[in-house]
């Protein structure tokens, strides 16, 4: 004999007055839209307002409540046109003129005047002006600065993410928190720091001394300024999308008998990558764009210790306008390269 549970009756009972008062539901919603908001019970059917307009939908005691935002119980309304498209109000083409306003003045206005005025004599003197030593030595520093800086701090990135993210230790918010010491102390003064480090007076100038290693006014200094004003860019990048990465994939390449180098490099690596060339591209712009530290430990040595920035406050200073807007243009052209790579990787790590 078929035993039927209790559970499975009251099932059929619902599914049977659903289906025979689907007609004097629906006809009881309309009445209650014509007088205000509408309520009903678990069991019933939706009841769909008749004209276009904004519902908030929320569930209190087992019970639905549709509230009509054109209708008494309020809400925000948006203006429709007849084919249910919404209309550009004043106010929100207000708020747009604003904003591109904004960016307009701050952004878009002062790079347009560097080409303007680096090009105002025409081509030929631009094209003298980065041909000279002293720009291309300065472009060769600035090179060479982020081609040191960018794969070190990838590498040191990636391994303290990891670290932070996937194990628990003694002192692991104190590391947390120093990551972003780069962030709070100004350029300037780390640059500072580094001079009473390695200066001729510094904890370290007897060592230094005894080596005949230079590191003030050198390109080790510089190098170590741009290391750390970069240093936390890649980490931090890193840091959310490992914490939430699912560990299932890494623990059967584990259970399947990959070494913990193939674990990252057939499934970490690939899963953060994004993150990774995102951090990557932060690291660079820095690297080159950085100019308090580095103008502090290098000296601003002419054809030595000059990057670009330097070279573009140089220039300005001695009154060489030109040669100053033409190595802006040449950091102008590297920070739009950046923006279009970042946007690149944005829209394919989506």
């Amino acid at each position: 004999m078929l035993r039927v549970s209790a559970l499975e009756t009251t099932c059929a009972r619902h599914v049977i007055q659903r289906c025979t008062s689907t007609q004097a539901l629906r006809s009881n919603c309309r009445r209650q839209q014509s007088g205000g908001v509408p309520v009903l019970g678990v069991d019933s059917p939706f009841c769909f307002p008749q004209h276009n307009s904004t519902r908030v939908v929320s569930t209190r005691n087992r019970r639905l409540v549709i509230r009509n935002a054109g209708g008494p119980a309020g809400g925000i309304t948006r203006s429709k046109n007849s084919k249910g498209k919404e209309v550009d109000t004043p106010g929100k083409k207000l708020l747009v003129g604003v904003a591109i306003g904004y960016l307009a003045l701050v952004l878009l206005v002062p790079t347009v005047n560097v080409f303007v005025q680096a090009f105002a004599r025409g081509i030929g003197p631009f094209i003298a002006n980065i041909t000279e030593p002293d720009f291309l030595q300065a472009v060769k520093m600035t090179l060479l600065l982020s081609a040191v800086a960018v794969p070190i701090n990838t590498v040191f990135g990636v391994t303290c993410a990891i670290l932070i993210a996937r194990n628990e230790f003694p002192g692991k918010l104190i590391l947390t928190s120093m990551l972003d010491l780069p962030f709070s102390i100004s350029p300037v003064v780390t640059g500072l720091m580094l001079v009473l480090l390695y200066g001729r007076e510094g904890w370290f100038a007897p060592l230094i001394r005894a080596t005949g290693f230079n590191i003030v006014f050198a390109f080790p200094g510089m190098a170590l300024a741009t290391l750390f004003v970069t240093m936390p860019f890649v980490v931090r990048e890193l840091i959310p999308i490992l914490e939430t990465m699912d560990l299932a994939e890494e623990e059967a390449a584990r259970t399947m008998g990959a070494s913990d180098w193939q674990v990252f490099w057939n499934v970490t690596l690939p899963n953060i990558r994004y993150g990774l060339l995102y951090g990557i591209i932060l690291t660079n712009a820095r690297a080159m764009g950085e100019f308090g530290a580095v103008s502090v430990i290098s000296g601003n040595i002419i054809g030595k210790t000059q990057t670009l920035t330097l070279f573009v406050e140089g220039s300005y200073k001695e009154y060489n306008t030109e040669a100053a807007f033409s190595a802006a243009v040449l950091l102008s052209f590297l920070a739009v390269v950046t923006l279009f790579v970042k946007g690149k990787v944005e829209a394919s790590a989506e």
